[in-house]
């Protein structure tokens, strides 16, 4: 089995959680990505968000929310994505930048438009009634 290490923002606001579309995809996806070499979760999730949203995550109200694990989306099977979530007050206006070609807020109804991996988060998520 291969797994992928990604870290994930997880905002929510009026029961909506905030996701992404790449460019050329169709799913969409919780923003965040892949550490670079010697990062720490922050780091790596902090220049994530600047670079996809162009917002600044707030170091001191970054909490641990949780770790999710599915097949990976668009690999073959066997491989495996594992989540790093954390919430986090951030500075700034959210804006689509980088790879982004779209930001959304997402209830429990667009489940199936999210990866995986996502779908394990919304079930969660809506199981703690933190979305609706």
């Amino acid at each position: 089995m291969h797994l992928i290490d990604k870290l994930a923002w997880i905002e929510i606001r009026d029961g909506k959680i905030l996701s992404t579309r790449s460019k050329g995809r169709t799913k969409y996806y919780f923003p965040g990505g892949k550490r670079e070499l010697g990062e720490s979760d922050f780091e790596a999730l902090s220049r994530e968000i600047n670079e996809e949203l162009s917002v600044s995550l707030i170091e001191d109200s970054t909490r641990f929310l949780g770790i999710f694990q599915a097949q990976a989306d668009s690999h073959p099977d066997g491989v495996q994505v594992q989540m790093t979530c954390y919430t986090g007050a951030y500075t700034g206006t959210i804006a689509a930048d980088s790879e982004i070609e779209e930001v959304v807020w997402l209830t429990y109804q667009d489940r199936a438009a999210v990866s995986p991996v996502d779908q394990i988060i919304f079930d969660w998520l809506k199981e703690k009634q933190l979305i609706r």
